[in-house]
């Protein structure tokens, strides 16, 4: 478990596409056991920072560590077993596998980086621990009475659960979570919001969210960064954004009262 110490830092990280800064000199951290989040318009360079920090594209510049590990040299894989996990816009489930089948995937991928195999070694030490892990991804989650449906029966929202439920059980010490709250109603909303801040609470985990829907990052980030055309032009609490005339100028267009009160979202 990461230590409240650790976390994610980036440091001058930059993006580009051609001549264009996708993500322009952006320094952000994140801290273990606290949930952040990431938000800005569509094409602010949000999606271009987390595939930055996962791996799956090589930046420009910048520097990236988590829990002292300098995740700039390493693959998407080696970042992975360092303990970073990331969830995408759209869930990336195996729709003819049960849902336990979906989530213990999240473990025997780890495992896999762990033992630098090409399979899950089936050792009986290892089933037993893809099992426990699996079992404790589901009941964390609420997903137990599911568990042995097919992953393609399942409503967007409750696939968004599995999801979470996959990356807990290959047990990453930090979340890179993309819209975790798309396609969830009200009641799922809450309900994700009370799972992610168990986990954080249980484990200790790390989160970064990008999040459209203002009122699940008010409500659950401790501490919020904003991104407009690939600059970093906020950052503070909810309650300094709320604030914040730069940024209800500036992006997503906020409106609203400036005495703290909470703002409407009336765009993305």
């Amino acid at each position: 478990m990461t230590g409240l110490g650790g976390g994610l830092v980036v440091e001058n990280l930059a993006v580009r596409y051609g001549g264009a800064n996708a993500v322009d000199d952006v320094s952000l951290v994140a801290p273990a056991a606290e949930i952040r989040g990431l938000i800005g318009p569509n094409g602010a360079g949000k999606t271009s920072l987390f595939n930055a920090v996962s791996g799956l594209l090589r930046p420009a510049r910048g520097e990236m560590r988590l829990d002292q590990q300098r995740l700039t040299v390493m693959s998407a894989q080696r970042r992975a077993v360092a303990g970073l996990g990331r969830t995408f816009q759209r869930p990336a489930l195996v729709p003819t596998l049960s849902v336990r089948d979906n989530v213990a995937i999240g473990f025997e991928c780890r495992y896999r980086g762990w033992r630098d195999a090409g399979g899950l070694v089936a050792g009986r030490r290892a089933r037993r621990a893809a099992g426990s892990a699996t079992d404790n991804a589901l009941d964390l989650c609420a997903l137990g009475h599911l568990a042995d449906r097919q992953a393609a029966s399942l409503t967007p929202g409750q696939q968004r659960f599995v999801e979470l439920a996959r990356a807990c059980a290959a047990g990453y010490e930090f979340l890179l979570l993309d819209e975790p709250a798309s396609g969830l109603d009200n009641d799922e909303t809450a309900d994700f919001s009370r799972v992610l801040g168990q986990i954080v609470r249980q484990r200790g985990t790390g989160v970064l969210l990008v999040e459209h829907d203002m009122a699940f990052v008010l409500g659950l980030c401790r501490y919020v960064y904003v991104l407009d055309a690939g600059r970093l032009i906020f950052e503070g609490t909810p309650a300094e954004l709320r604030r914040s005339e730069a940024v209800r100028q500036a992006y997503l267009g906020i409106s609203g009262p400036r005495d703290g009160s909470k703002p409407t979202e009336v765009g993305q």
